[in-house]
């Protein structure tokens, strides 16, 4: 009797001991398989929910600085989608792409391919603050193409502009912070992954693009480069170049109908921006130079060379003129030198790198019916206008106001049809809209993630037409809490600018039409602060200057300034191309009265807000 129950016992050991195996082994495949919500490569059936984009893409860029990722896209604004390609040359375990405000690896938008070791996978993901990945519930990224080609390894995925997840970026114009980085292990599991801990970059780049067709170029079209010449790229990670180029002997007045990048072979990654700027013709001769535009030992005369002609950066295509409309080039009242400005981003610190990469001017004998002309919008460059420290957002507005529209401009008014917005390292964000009759009635460029080292003329998906009597306001963004002092208007790298060259036909003599506040009201406002903080000693005779830094600075003045900007008169310079004011009376104008209407969200969710209820989340 006592050995049968000790039989039952060892039988029920036995039966115990295997199921517990069993289920270890259970939880252990388990553990191994892919996540439910990601797409395993392997298992990849192309089946788009639309059409594939027609391939090559018409953009690209390289993403780092030896050129090993290349970014290629695609636009849809009938389906509100970005088709992107990655071309990755040696892809080891893996490779991450994403967006995110400012280009930090935190807080980003991810798209992750990964493999565990034995099999890959592709997936919409997303950081923490702290960098640390996880895969998105609310997967958007549609895998497309994964394949392996002479060149490289090619990822081939599509996703809509907005896609009402909080954790996605909201694709929209302007300017797109990319990030990218390489997997060198495999990961048994997404959440492994800490950016922080991988090789990362970032790049900047206007995802979205006129999706209009460029003009055809006249047969009679000619060329003008300006290169550097055969410039040493400074073994350092920031140069900005100058080099003065002299135009051809009595040039007569010719039309510049387009222009492109000329770009050394090999230093696509390298050369990040790139602007032509015309002499002031009143300077005469300008002197020979070819060096860094931050010598102090630079001819002074350079500083005169400020009126753009061509810009471009690193991502941006060739930039047409409207058929009608041609830029002036030459001609007797025009200057004959030209001062091309090349901004080199080298983090490698490579040295030994030559390079002649510049712009091409292609311009035309045969004038068009318009000239093309050139005006600043915004905030003139002064010490009155200011940010205060330790600012995360801080908004200052430049207008050009209805008696200089009505006093400037023709009958049938302008079109603006390219802008290049501007501000300062401080800037986050510009904004130019058009008013009439006292409402907003357009937004006439915009650009929410704006970078002070991403600049160039930007190409309106569809032309502005502003009439005598319009308003045209330019606002800007600016952070300053790494500063602790103000940063006052003017023009180095360390003060502030809030500017809008935006470009036009008919070309009239109006060159700027900019603002600032009333100086005798912000007397008034160093007054009243300065008695606030206990201090009754007049400062009436000390420059603007000096009395923003010594001003006792908290939330209260910050407060009170930014109400004067948005309440105090202004004074305007309505200035013709000579650089004296249009008739008129100019100072202590009343701030227009706008009434707000373009704030309502031009997407469904926009803004990140989630839907009422998600739709399913697994791609299989």
């Amino acid at each position: 009797m006592r050995i049968c129950k000790k039989n039952i016992r060892l039988q029920d050991f036995t039966i115990m001991y295997f199921t517990a195996i069993a289920a270890l082994m259970v939880i252990l495949v388990a553990s191994y398989q892919g996540p439910t919500n990601a797409v395993e490569v392997s298992d990849l059936k192309i089946n788009p929910s639309g059409p594939l984009p027609p391939l090559p893409m018409p953009f690209r860029m390289s993403l780092d600085p030896r050129g090993d990722v290349q970014l290629s896209w695609n636009i849809s604004y009938a389906n509100q989608e970005v088709y992107i390609q990655l071309t990755v040359a040696d892809i080891k375990h893996g490779v991450v792409f994403g967006m995110s405000d400012r280009g930090e690896l935190t807080n980003a938008d991810l798209v992750v391919l990964w493999d565990s070791g034995t099999n890959s996978y592709f997936g919409d993901a997303w950081s923490d603050s702290e960098g640390h990945v996880s895969l998105d519930s609310q997967q958007d990224y549609e895998l497309l193409d994964a394949k392996h080609k002479p060149d490289g390894f090619h990822l081939l995925f599509k996703r809509p502009f907005s896609t009402c997840d909080p954790r996605d970026y909201l694709i929209e114009e302007g300017t797109v912070h990319v990030i990218y980085g390489f997997l060198e292990e495999p990961l048994a599991s997404l959440e492994q992954l800490n950016l922080s801990r991988i090789h990362t970059g970032m790049q900047t780049v206007l995802m979205l693009r006129p999706d209009t067709l460029p003009p055809t170029l006249p047969p009679d079209v000619r060329t003008l480069d300006v290169l550097s010449p055969n410039v040493i790229i400074p073994h350092q990670e920031t140069t900005y170049w100058c080099y003065i180029q002299k135009l051809p002997e009595n040039m007569p007045k010719n039309h510049i109908v387009m222009y492109e990048s000329v770009i050394t072979p090999g230093n696509e990654a390298i050369v990040h921006h790139m602007e032509v700027f015309e002499c002031s013709a009143d300077k005469g001769d300008v002197p020979e130079y070819s060096g860094s535009c931050d010598d102090k030992m630079k001819p002074n005369k350079l500083d005169f060379c400020r009126h753009v002609l061509a810009a471009w950066a690193m991502g941006a295509e060739a930039f047409y003129y409207p058929p009608d409309a041609g830029l002036p080039l030459g001609g007797p009242s025009s200057s004959r030198f030209l001062r091309l400005e090349v901004h080199y981003h080298n983090p490698l610190i490579i040295s030994g790198r030559r390079d002649s990469s510049g712009i091409r001017l292609h311009y035309t004998p045969s004038l068009r019916r318009y000239d093309a002309g050139i005006m600043e919008l915004g905030l003139v460059y002064t010490p009155i206008m200011a940010v205060p420290p330790k600012q995360n957002s801080f908004y200052l507005s430049g207008y050009c106001t209805s008696e200089c529209t009505q006093t400037a401009l023709p009958s049938g008014g302008i079109y603006i049809f390219a802008s290049q917005l501007h501000t300062h390292l401080a800037g986050r964000g510009v904004r130019t809209v058009l008013v009439r009759a006292g409402k907003e009635l357009e937004v006439v460029q915009e650009d929410k993630h704006f970078s002070t080292h991403y600049q160039t003329i930007r190409v309106l998906r569809k032309m502005t037409n502003v009439l005598p009597g319009d308003v045209l306001i330019t606002k800007c963004t600016y952070n300053t809490e790494d500063r602790s002092k103000p940063t006052l208007g003017g023009f180095g790298i360390m003060d502030e600018m809030c500017v809008n060259y935006v470009h036009y036909y008919p070309r009239t003599k109006l060159e700027l039409c900019k603002s600032h506040v009333d100086s005798g009201y912000l007397q008034k406002y160093f007054n009243f602060i300065n008695r606030f903080h206990g201090d009754d000693h007049c400062v009436c005779d000390v420059d603007v200057t000096e009395q923003y830094s010594k001003l006792q600075w908290d939330a209260f003045s910050g407060e009170v300034l930014d109400s004067l900007y948005n309440t105090a008169p202004i004074s305007m310079h309505c200035n013709q191309s000579s650089a004296h004011l249009f008739p008129g009376e100019w100072d202590k104008k009343p701030v227009p009265v706008v009434t707000s209407i373009l704030d309502k969200p031009r997407y469904p969710c926009e803004g990140g807000a989630p839907p009422t209820s998600k739709p399913p989340t697994p791609q299989v």
